[in-house]
């Protein structure tokens, strides 16, 4: 393979008609991106395309013309339609030659597997000259790396299934590609819940727009906002240091006080390590989330060290006997009310022997509201020995059933968040 250069930008090429059809979700382009990120190489561009040479053709030479680096998966099996390698080797305008190494592997890994090898897995140990080969431990397919005569162009081909790709990414380009950076990419996320994304773009629209290194970028999900910082190095710990300097800015705007954690995954999880960092235990009593607070919550595996459990009451009747909510409160006041989710989360607190108590009680919709609580009216209350709090939600009654529980149980894990406060 001829000399090659440094490595700094990359289009991630997913090869199989499966993936345009919708048979497959295609995680392998989210996997690379993110661990080509960390080498420092951006990626600009993924491309999908079908099981078809001319079109792979035209998407690989559109990829050269902005990349450095092609990575392509899938295509490389022993099938007719398996085309990957002989397109690019067609590309580089090498020819294909037999890898007898290649050829050996293949034939122990049918041995090893006790299965019977066809004559088309031949064809999968057929390699354009001068290849960089890779072997593969997890199934017959080599992975491979070939480069134009100048170095400046390099195509990485990887088998399609995840369970070969990622490995053999791991343990054979990772170290491939490390040798051919010339900077490392650090990201650090911050998790915003309480300001909604355009708010937080107004108030940070000139510090995005002119940070050039580190960058800062809003992704916005279901009543939450998270800020990507990406900065640029010669190291890790100076791209780091440069993206704690602009989370500190950051966190000195008013937006501050609306960031509920750095690079925690959720607000549950954040949750998981509030209580676990003061020693304090949760419970939850539901009506119209209907078991949403405990669910996510228990996704995550080993919170049974401070999530004692919940109670889905979602009739009056088991209010008053699981929670013990007074009948006259919800006479006077309603299920949906002030008055029924502060006695909702102190009675499971209290049942259930918590530190905290948190409860949802409101009207997801589509049908069930009124003038006076109308669809998306959601009260959320948190009981702990000092007393109770409620948070009521106004939420657009255009808005799904899903959405108004998930923001509903969000609330209440940010209640909890600043329960000490």
């Amino acid at each position: 393979m001829n000399e090659a250069r440094p490595i700094r930008t990359a289009e991630i090429l997913c090869v199989g008609t499966e993936l345009l059809l919708g048979d497959i979700v295609n995680t392998n382009a989210a996997y690379l991106s993110a661990r080509l990120a960390e080498l420092g190489i951006h990626v600009y561009r993924h491309t999908v395309v079908g099981d078809n040479p001319e079109r792979l053709s035209r998407a690989l030479k559109a990829a050269f013309e902005e990349a450095d680096l092609v990575i392509t998966s899938g295509g490389l099996g022993p099938t007719y339609d398996d085309l990957t390698k002989e397109t690019v080797a067609a590309y580089f305008g090498l020819p294909l030659e037999l890898h007898e190494a290649s050829l050996d592997a293949i034939r122990s890994y049918f041995t090893r597997t006790g299965r019977v090898m066809t004559k088309n897995n031949e064809k999968q140990a057929m390699m354009p000259r001068g290849a960089h080969v890779f072997p593969n431990h997890y199934g017959t397919a080599p992975s491979l790396a070939i480069a134009n005569e100048e170095g400046t162009k390099t195509a990485i081909m990887l088998p399609g299934p995840p369970g070969e790709l990622c490995p053999i990414f791991e343990e054979e380009i990772l170290p491939y590609l490390k040798s051919r950076r010339t900077s490392v990419l650090v990201s650090k996320n911050i998790h915003i819940f309480g300001m909604g994304e355009s708010a937080v773009e107004e108030r940070l629209k000139e510090l995005m727009t002119k940070a050039t290194n580190p960058t800062v970028a809003p992704y916005c999900k279901e009543g939450e906002v998270r800020l990507r910082v990406t900065a640029e190095g010669d190291s890790e710990a100076e791209a780091s240091a440069m993206c704690d300097d602009m989370i500190a800015q950051i966190c000195r705007t008013e937006v501050g006080q609306y960031v509920y954690g750095m690079d925690v995954g959720t607000l549950e999880q954040a949750v998981i390590l509030f209580l676990r960092s003061r020693g304090l235990t949760l419970a939850c009593a539901e009506s119209c989330t209907g078991g949403l607070i405990a669910k996510r919550i228990t996704d995550i595996a080993g919170c049974s060290d401070v999530f004692l459990g919940g109670c889905v009451t979602y009739a009056n009747e088991a209010k008053i006997r699981l929670l013990g909510v007074r009948e006259e409160t919800l006479a006077r006041h309603g299920a949906v009310s002030e008055q029924t989710a502060r006695e909702m989360a102190r009675g499971v607190r209290e049942r259930l022997g918590a530190d905290i108590g948190v409860s949802a009680t409101g009207i997801a919709g589509p049908g069930g509201g009124s003038k006076e609580k109308p669809v998306g009216t959601v009260y959320v209350g948190i009981s702990t020995k000092d007393g109770e709090q409620v948070r009521r939600l106004s939420l657009s009654s255009m808005r799904s059933r899903d959405y108004i529980r998930i923001v509903s149980a969000g609330n209440a894990y940010d209640m909890i968040l600043h329960c000490d406060k």
